[in-house]
């Protein structure tokens, strides 16, 4: 076998296959799928608390409240300007403090607290504006609160849903890049007969092969990691993410290397992807409802790449916490090697 040979081919690909429609559909897929999961749950565009402040004394209160992350504060000096942007929903929340606001908190007393809240706000913008205003404001009695509040939380904290849909984005992308590419690039050289021609020169078909995987290997690897880095799920182990990606994208470029060698139509590739599309989707339903038994997934091969991307990314787990799945994830994949090359002879028939 040529490196160089295979170097060529490969080249020769991505300076031909970016160009044509199921590259670009791959490519495009998994942000669009991004944009209108985390639209429709939220995540990607979650809208900030919007508090509106009309400080007639240079409060304290103001300043802190600017300095809040996750706050979007607009100064305002009318107070009737402050009460229609809440009305017309322009603001979640709007405040208004008198001149000596402070000075009244400090000495004891009990001040107005001008406090209007739009009626179409978030129920928790809502929550977090008020308990935000109430903490900052006993801030400025300088006094202990009477009673000491520990918080306990039970059982395992939920995930929005938006979150829990990163599994299946990045299942699209990996299937779209390192299946259906190296697979429909190696039928479309059949049906165009340009395979049988390269394979006349010095050329082996073990050499083609390995570059198709390669196609797809490298394709699914950064579709994977751009969708993972849009959604904001690298958690706090990228390298140790990237080492789950890499793992399954040579799983899954390795399916559909074996797609490609099978199919001899593109009929019959669309018809072996829709078939095997179900079964290697089922591992990403037990995401989405965590209540069903997660130990049925694992009689599918994804599942041991989609539980470490999981694990390891949203979650934020070690390596060393999804060894034994990444170990069953590299099995399974060089033990489609030999079946590579015992079905490689059907391309020559």
């Amino acid at each position: 076998m040529s490196i160089k040979r295979v170097l060529r081919i490969l080249l020769k690909d991505f300076s031909v296959e970016p160009r044509k429609s199921f590259f670009i559909w791959a490519l495009i897929m998994p942000f669009a799928l991004t944009l209108l999961f985390q639209f429709a749950f939220g995540s990607l565009f979650e809208p900030k608390p919007r508090l509106g402040i009309v400080d007639q004394g240079n409060s304290v209160i103001t300043t802190e409240v600017q300095e809040l992350e996750g706050f979007e504060v607009l100064i305002l000096t009318e107070t009737d300007d402050l009460i229609d942007k809440v009305k017309q929903h322009d603001l979640d929340a709007g405040l208004i403090l008198s001149a000596d606001f402070d000075r009244e908190v400090k000495a004891g007393e009990k001040p107005l607290l001008e406090f209007y809240i739009s009626g179409e706000s978030l129920a928790s913008n809502r929550i977090i504006v008020s308990v935000t205003t109430i903490e900052i404001i006993r801030g400025l009695e300088d006094s202990e609160a009477p009673v000491e509040v520990e918080t306990v939380y039970l059982g395992e904290p939920g995930l929005p849903l938006s979150i829990r849909l990163v599994p299946l984005i990045v299942f699209y992308a990996l299937v779209m890049a390192g299946m259906w590419v190296p697979s429909s690039s190696l039928v479309e050289e059949k049906e165009k007969g340009t395979l049988t021609a390269l394979l006349v020169t010095s050329v082996r078909i073990s050499e083609v092969l390995l570059a198709k995987w390669l196609l797809g290997f490298i394709f699914a690897t950064f579709l994977a990691a751009a969708t993972l880095l849009l959604n904001q799920a690298f958690g706090p182990r990228p390298l140790e993410v990237m080492v789950v990606i890499i793992l399954a994208a040579a799983l899954t470029s390795m399916i559909g290397l074996l797609i490609g060698i099978y199919s001899k139509t593109a009929t019959m590739l669309f018809t072996l992807i829709k078939s095997l599309g179900i079964f290697l989707f089922i591992p990403v339903v037990f995401y989405l409802f965590p209540e069903w038994p997660q130990w049925i997934a694992k009689f599918f091969p994804l599942y041991w790449i989609i539980s470490p991307i999981w694990e390891v990314s949203i979650k934020g787990e070690p390596l060393s916490l999804v060894w034994f799945e990444m170990m069953i994830a590299a099995a399974i994949t060089l033990g489609l090697i030999p079946l590579a090359l015992l079905l490689k002879k059907r391309m020559l028939t």
